[in-house]
C-alpha cells in the first residue's frame, strides 16, 4: 500500500502522474492520492476579487490565512481539482472516488482559530482562521473502499470536532493517511528534485535522509519543503516505511520515485 501526494504548485506533469498511478493500479499496487491546491486556490480568488494572504508563524511555517470567505474559496477550488483527477483517473480505467476529508468524517483536525504570526518583525494575533491540523483518518473506510476497488482521491479538507471545514495542509494530511494505512511507502511529488542543499541548485539533491537526521536537516531548509520535512517526520513516526519527496515534472515520476529517485527518508 503506498500513498502518493501530489502538490499544488505549477509546474507539475499531472498526465504523466495520471498515466503512473493508472499502470500500477492496473497492476495491482493499491494506493490513495491525497492533492494539494494553493495555485488553483490562489487563482480563483483573484478571479473573484479577494487577494491571497500568506503568514508566518512564529516557528517559521508560512500558511495561507484563512478567513471564511478565503475558506469557501478553498474549498471550490480543492473541489475543481478533485474532479479533475477523478475524471483523469477514470480515464484511464481507474475506479477512482473523490473525497475530502469533511466527507463521512474522514479526516478530523483541530482549528487554529487564533494565529500568532510574525509581521514587520512583530508578533501579531490574527482571529478567525479556519484552518486546521489533521490528527485522525479513518482507517476503516479507506480500506473497505481500497477493499471493494475504489482508488480513494482526497482534497485537503478536514473537519473539526464541531463539524466545521478547515483547510489543512496536505502533505500532513497525507501522512496522517500513510501512517493509518500503515503504508510502505508516503510519495510526495513536487516541482523540484527533492530535498536541495542550496536551493534552487537542483545538482544540489539530498539523495538519501535517515530519521535521525531528519529533525537537523529541516531546520536547515527553507520555504515550502520544511512542512515537507515535516510531514514525513510524522509518517515515519506513525509506522510508514519510508518517505520520498520526488520530482513531479519529470516523465514517468511515480515510477521513478518508487525505485528511489529522489530524496528517501527512512531509516
Amino acid at each position: 500500500m503506498n500513498v502518493v501526494k501530489v502538490g499544488g504548485s505549477v509546474g507539475l506533469n499531472l498526465e504523466a502522474i495520471a498515466d503512473d498511478v493508472a499502470g500500477l493500479w492496473r497492476e495491482g499496487h493499491r494506493m490513495v492520492l491525497v492533492h494539494g491546491g494553493s495555485d488553483e486556490t490562489n487563482r480563483l480568488a483573484e478571479r473573484l476579487g479577494q487577494t491571497p494572504r500568506f503568514v508566518m508563524s512564529e516557528s517559521g511555517y508560512t500558511s495561507r490565512f484563512t478567513d471564511r470567505p478565503m475558506l469557501e474559496v478553498f474549498l471550490m477550488a480543492t473541489a475543481l481539482i478533485n474532479r479533475r483527477w477523478v475524471e483523469a483517473l477514470q480515464g484511464r480505467g481507474v475506479n477512482a472516488l473523490g473525497l475530502s476529508g469533511l466527507d463521512g468524517r474522514l479526516a478530523e483536525g483541530r482549528r487554529k482559530d487564533v494565529l500568532r504570526v510574525v509581521e514587520a518583525g512583530r508578533v501579531r494575533v490574527l482571529r478567525g482562521d479556519w484552518t486546521g491540523v489533521p490528527e485522525r483518518v479513518d482507517g476503516r473506510l479507506l480500506r473497505f473502499l481500497i477493499e471493494s476497488g475504489y482508488l480513494p482521491v482526497i482534497a485537503p479538507v478536514a473537519v473539526s470536532p464541531k463539524g466545521e471545514a478547515l483547510n489543512v495542509d496536505g502533505d500532513r494530511l497525507a501522512a496522517v493517511v500513510a501512517g493509518t494505512l500503515r503504508a510502505s511507502t508516503l510519495v510526495i511529488l513536487t516541482n523540484v528534485p527533492g530535498v536541495l542543499r542550496r536551493y534552487p541548485d537542483e545538482t544540489s539533491l539530498i539523495g538519501r535522509v535517515a530519521r535521525s537526521e531528519l529533525d537537523a536537516l529541516q531546520a536547515s531548509v527553507q520555504g515550502g519543503m520544511r512542512k515537507k520535512l515535516l510531514a514525513a517526520a510524522t509518517a515515519l513516526d506513525a509506522g510508514v516505511g519510508q518517505v520520498i519527496i520526488a520530482d513531479g515534472r519529470r516523465s514517468s515520476p511515480l515510477r521513478a520515485a518508487l525505485v528511489g529517485e529522489g530524496t528517501v527518508i527512512g531509516e
